[in-house]
């Protein structure tokens, strides 16, 4: 005999449900595309495209607090792929890294036991990419190599630490908010703890909100506006004063250097770190709902908000209409006198209660256009930002906010006049940036499109409710509903619904709402349809209200089973359907037994008032059916043959009908005529077993059997073939074999056995019990166990309910509010992502072996045996197996999933791409930058972002020799936007740094302010602006005397050369005692900004050399003090190549890229950008770049040969001229074979 007859595969999963309090911050979108977060003791990954959930990883002991995915800043390659890298870390201070894909654990690491407050992959390292930084508590930083698991270095500050953020434009800076102020680190290396202890400052909340005070426009210098109290003071200020355990969240603004930004419940202050000084507040009204957590975006500069009632808005500064400030004028009394963020678009809110409230926010970190929420109750709600053209040319809008333009190019390349509306791909996409419109005169020579933003659900992921639960499997498979079987669990929930879940996807099937109090079991009838039972809590007499209902699945419709009966009566302790779903048992807590009809929802029979208590019943699977369905079917034929006309000619026609009507009869018999006989067994408070005989409307009393006396008062029976289980109070479990006739009780020690189930499967003798404090398998016809889990030992959840999915899988409903499907073991194990079965496919090329997503990436990049492009992998000659090939496949699949989501507007981020891939005109530049967005590659997609900017920019330059305005109107047209900082055009970067220096100026409060305003002036150029300031200085001020000889020194500056010498020595002497920021302004003063550039780079202030080369020189000599940054940053000691590689970008030395793209080993990009080069004409072609040219064709076509990718291979080493030949030649070579044989 066969042990099992059909199983269906079905995956271990865990369904989920509300999430802890101490779950509030765990969540990281990653460059990867995929979210994770915490939801108890276990962390989610979901799919952000299709909101499907992929993984769920299970190790931590305790509540997840964080999570943080590896970033995807370095260049992929087989040596280092496309991997899926996670840290999570949990309550009692362990942080565990994993293989995402494979569920696997790559390190655990533990130093204290308190919760971790905060950590952070660090990514501006090209050596290495495994260091991770974490807070743990009260007040030790340590940076950990999460490769494996070794501590580099701990540092230890004076008080507790809440969070950290680091610099985005200068990762050696640092900064904690601590439980009394901030403190600033700029000594943060990745080789050695920080040797200071920081710059601590205090914060000075701001007292009334500043929304009510309005903005006054400034009168003259001295009176210049000071709308909130200064905010970072080096003093501790007074008690009432210090309020920040209000601030909720400190963070760097990516979108330009030295901004901060405070979240406050009801105000965001944005911080300009030069002059610590507040210089925009986004203020709530009184009415309004206060924030809970804001991300600031980095391609434009935005905000996205979190409210308090789960609305989501973002908001986008207006931007200031240029400010020229002309050396001899005051600054135009009209400028915007702060940064304003501009409400442009919320979502809907959600309904708040006490046990549903937002808990965080998440933003995709590739193209800023989609946030997550996830909320306490265990949803998940994907917002996608769309955006729609207002109407041609429209720039008369009557808000006070200034519209949004959208961007005058896309992927790098500008797009004309009434082009198409561009694809919604990423912020950058739909919006225009900063620079992009710097008045009136430009918008009348160019042509810009308003847009209006808008946020559309799509996605959402739903958890399950609050526990408690009763769960209920479905009837088993068997061979004879094998076609229409769906593993489907039913849950009853406390709060009286009934959800049905599809085990083979994990996804909610049905949620029925049938009952108004909570469920306490469910028993099927049929594969469509089950009985659940609810009981009301009890009144002063103990009786309650009970609800029993027949629910057909399909339909949905419940009726009331018992009919008018149950109000006021003693409450149901259970229910048992019959083998074959015929009869059903009510047990109650004081009143006797009732069976049921299931088929005609009838009373068979009330027993009698003096029916002994029921403590424990089980029906029995012998039954007479078969025999039954022998006898009557003899009958039909007796009863046909005596009926049969004499004369034999019966057409066949009619022998077939009659035949057909007999299956029919037989079949639907069961349901009709046929009542088989059944049995059940129960035993009562003395632990006496009855057993008792159903059979149409008639119950008979069998045998009894007296107690055993080594048991306990019997609590449940579980009967299955010859085998009876039951178990009692004490935990005993009696196994009889009926037919052996012999009993053997084994005492589990465990307390209460609550619950016996057996397997299905025929054979299958393995049983579940569940006890009060977890669960064990027993094999019962060994009597043995097979594996136990016991709570507080093996797990920290509470078993609340189990039963069996399939003959090797067993479910458990525990207190944490989840679900698991695990394997008899009852071990928690994680599964393969690529073994999992999901509704809709997802792409991820992080889950492919790292050669098939290297091939994939090439293969999208360029087809060169194409006219067009395709995304049909599966005819191309890729000598992988049949199996890599449909995994690519599906992958490419996933690309044309066109689906529409919620509205007719929403299409899926997939389809725009897939239009773009496929679009004949998209170029190949455009094309890698798509490419890089596609498989969220920072690196790449930084790279790209200004290589097509720059790559533009020159070779419009190149043909534009001779009208050169018209250059310099399209450079400040659409500029590279302020994110990429020192890598923008030198006019923009100037424009910027002025408008920042007159917000400063406007802003200052204090004689340092003052200062510091008067020094970036004189670093500027703007000499009378600067006087201005100096002669603010009050008589009573130390300074005073100084400040008036220095504007005096100003002013009289000549070009004479006596004077500059003298400057220039007094300079030189002051840098040389260590005055560096006082020499390099003197000579700034006298126009000698390029000596300034190299003393500071010489003192190591290579940041400071930049900016002064970019605000003060000319092209030439800014390009050489640049250039001399380049070396620093390639120096071992640095290592930082990709942003010295940046750098370059910029200043348009593309051979000196490809030059050094090529000697870091980066195959692909330098030949996808050697390419891209000669295509725009900006590399020269002669002898000795020809060489390059050809060495790098030549090891990419080796890259990809290595890759399996052949014709790619083919293709670039018929480019390599000589350095390819030889590789030609061995690639052509099997193919002549073939066409030979």
């Amino acid at each position: 005999m066969l042990p099992y007859t059909v199983n269906i595969r079905l995956s271990a999963r865990t369904l989920t449900g509300a999430l802890s309090a101490q779950n509030k911050g765990a969540v990281d979108w990653g460059w990867q595309g995929l979210i994770a977060y915490g939801c108890q003791s276990l962390v989610l990954v979901i799919d952000s495209n299709t909101a499907q959930t992929v993984q769920v990883l299970e190790r931590h002991k305790t509540t997840v607090v964080k999570v943080k995915w590896a970033k995807e800043n370095y260049h992929h390659n087989i040596g280092s792929p496309y991997s899926l890298r996670l840290a999570s870390a949990d309550a009692s201070g362990k942080i565990i890294v994993w293989d995402v894909a494979t569920g696997t654990v790559r390190c655990e690491i533990q130093e204290h036991t308190k919760p971790i407050q905060d950590m952070q992959w660090l990514w501006n390292q090209d050596a290495s990419r495994d260091l991770l930084l974490a807070v743990h508590p009260p007040n030790y930083i340590v940076l950990w190599n999460a490769d494996t698991g070794t501590k580099l270095w701990k540092k230890s500050y004076a008080e507790n630490i809440l969070s950290f953020s680091f610099d985005p434009f200068d990762p050696s800076h640092l900064t904690l908010l601590t439980s009394e102020g901030i403190v600033f680190i700029s000594d943060f290396s990745p080789s050695k703890a920080p040797a200071s202890s920081g710059k601590k400052v205090y914060i000075s909340s701001p007292h009334s909100s500043p929304s009510h005070n309005k903005l006054v426009a400034a009168t003259g210098a001295k009176k210049a506006l000071d709308k909130v109290k200064i905010l970072i003071t080096n003093e501790k200020p007074s008690a009432e004063s210090v309020t920040l355990n209000e601030c909720l969240q400190l963070s760097y603004l990516p979108s330009k250097r030295n901004y901060m930004l405070l979240l406050y419940p009801r105000e965001i202050l944005i911080l300009d770190l030069e002059v610590n000084q507040t210089v925009g507040v986004i203020a709530i009204e009184r009415t309004g709902i206060p924030f809970v957590q804001v991300i600031p975006c980095f391609q434009r500069d935005g905000l996205f908000c979190l409210h308090e009632n789960g609305c989501i808005t973002l908001r986008v500064r207006r931007s200031n209409i240029s400010i020229t400030g002309t050396s001899n004028e005051d600054p135009d009394p009209d400028p915007v006198q702060e940064l304003i963020y501009d409400l442009r678009s919320q979502s809907d809110a959600i309904r708040v209660t006490k046990t549903v409230r937002p808990f965080s926010m998440v933003c995709c970190p590739v193209n800023e256009n989609s946030t997550a929420l996830i909320v306490s109750d265990g949803r998940v709600m994907i917002w996608e930002l769309k955006s729609t053209i207002s109407g041609r040319n429209l720039r008369n809008s009557n808000s006070s906010a200034s519209p949004l333009y959208s961007p005058v190019a896309f992927c790098g390349i500008p797009v004309g006049a009434f082009q198409n509306k561009l694809p919604d791909l990423s912020l950058d996409n739909m919006i225009a940036g900063q620079g992009a419109v710097t008045g009136e005169e430009q918008l009348k020579n160019y042509f810009f499109q308003e847009v209006h933003l808008k946020f559309l659900l799509t996605g959402l992921l739903s958890g399950l409710p609050l526990p408690p639960f009763a769960i209920r499997m479905c009837p088993p498979l068997t061979t004879k509903n094998i076609k229409q079987y769906q593993p489907l669990l039913a849950v009853g929930t406390s709060n009286g619904s009934v959800l049905v879940y599809n085990l083979t996807t994990g996804l909610l099937h049905k949620e029925l709402s049938i009952h108004s109090c909570e469920v306490k079991g469910i028993e099927w009838t049929s594969l469509t349809g089950f009985l659940s039972f609810a009981t009301s809590t009890p009144n002063n007499l103990g009786l309650v209200r009970n609800e029993l209902q027949l629910v057909d699945l399909p339909t949905g419709r419940s009726i009331a089973f018992r009919g008018e009966r149950g109000n006021d009566e003693p409450a149901i302790e259970m229910i048992k359907v019959s083998h074959l779903k015929q009869y059903l048992a009510v047990v109650f807590k004081d009143k006797p037994l009732e069976l049921w009809d299931v088929r005609t929802c009838t009373l068979l029979r009330e027993m009698s008032k003096n029916f002994p208590t029921v403590t424990a019943l089980e029906w029995s699977p012998t039954h007479n059916l078969k025999s039954l369905k022998k006898k009557q079917l003899a009958a039909r034929e007796a009863m046909a043959r005596q009926t049969v006309v004499s004369d034999t000619e019966l057409s066949s026609v009619e022998s077939s009908v009659i035949s057909l009507l007999q299956e029919a009869e037989s079949k639907s018999e069961l349901s009709q005529n046929i009542s088989a006989r059944e049995h059940f067994v129960f035993t009562d408070t003395d632990g006496q077993v009855y057993h008792l005989t159903v059979e149409g409307n008639s119950v008979k009393d069998g045998a009894r059997i007296p107690p055993d006396g080594s048991m306990g008062s019997v609590t449940c029976i579980a009967w299955k073939g010859d085998t009876l289980v039951l178990g009692d109070v004490d935990g005993n479990l009696n196994f009889w074999d009926l037919k052996a006739r012999v009993s053997r009780g084994i005492p589990t020690h465990r307390s209460w056995v609550r619950k016996i189930r057996f397997a299905p499967g025929k054979g299958n003798q393995k049983v579940i019990t569940m006890y009060t404090d977890g669960a064990e398998v027993w094999d019962t016809k060994e009597v043995q166990m097979v594996s136990s889990l016991r709570s507080g030992r093996n797990v920290n959840f509470r078993i609340l309910d189990v039963d069996w999915c399939t003959s090797d899988k067993v479910i458990l409903a525990s207190d944490d509010g989840c679900i698991r499907v695990l394997e008899t073991t009852m071990k928690s194990t994680c599964f393969r992502m690529d073994e999992q079965e999901l509704t809709e496919p997802v792409w991820c090329p992080y889950l492919l072996v790292p050669r098939a997503s290297l091939a994939l990436k090439a293969f999208l990049l360029h087809q060169p045996w194409n006219d067009k492009c395709t995304l049909d992998i599966l005819h191309i000659d890729y000598p992988e197996n049949e199996n890599i090939k449909n995994l690519l496949q599906k992958q490419l699949n996933s690309l044309s999933n066109t689906a529409y989501y919620r509205s007719d507007m929403a299409f899926c981020f997939c389809s725009d791409v897939k239009k773009l891939v496929l679009d004949p005109e998209f170029t190949l530049l455009q094309r890698c930058l798509l490419i890089a967005r596609l498989y969220g590659d920072e690196s790449e997609l930084h790279f790209w972002s200004v290589a097509s900017h720059y790559l533009y920019s020159f070779s419009q330059e190149k043909a534009q020799t001779t009208k050169t305005t018209d250059s310099l109107q399209e450079k400040l047209i659409n500029p590279l936007d302020i994110c990429y900082d020192i890598l923008c055009e030198n006019s923009y970067f100037q424009k910027f740094q002025l408008e920042r220096v007159h917000l400063q100026e406007v802003k200052r409060s204090t004689y340092d302010h003052t200062r510091k305003c008067a020094d970036q002036l004189l670093l500027l150029g703007q000499t009378d602006r600067a006087v201005q300031l100096l002669l603010e200085t009050n008589a009573e001020n130390p300074h005073y005397y100084c400040d008036s000889l220095k504007a005096c020194l100003v002013t009289t500056v000549t070009s004479s050369g006596p004077s500059q010498s003298t400057i220039k020595l007094v300079a030189t002497n002051m840098i040389a005692n260590g005055k560096l920021a006082e020499g390099v302004q003197l000579l700034s003063l006298i126009d000698k900004a390029a000596d300034a550039c190299r003393y500071l780079q010489t003192y190591g202030e290579w940041n400071r050399a930049a900016w002064l080369a970019k605000v003060r020189l000319n092209s030439e000599e800014c390009a050489d003090v640049l250039k001399r940054w380049v070396d620093h940053l390639c120096s071992p000691q640095v290592n930082q190549k990709s942003k010295a590689i940046l750098v370059l970008l910029s200043l348009g030395c593309f051979t000196r890229v490809a030059e050094m793209l090529h000697s870091m080993r980066y195959f692909d990009r330098a030949a996808l950008f050697v390419e891209v080069c000669l295509k725009y004409g900006t590399i020269e072609v002669n002898e000795v770049t020809n060489k390059l040219i050809h060495v790098v064709f030549a090891d990419y076509a080796r890259s990809l040969k290595t890759l399996g990718f052949k014709q790619g291979a083919i293709m670039f080493a018929s480019k390599a001229g000589a350095s390819g030949k030889d590789l030609l030649n061995e690639l052509k070579q099997p193919e002549e074979e073939v066409t030979e044989e």
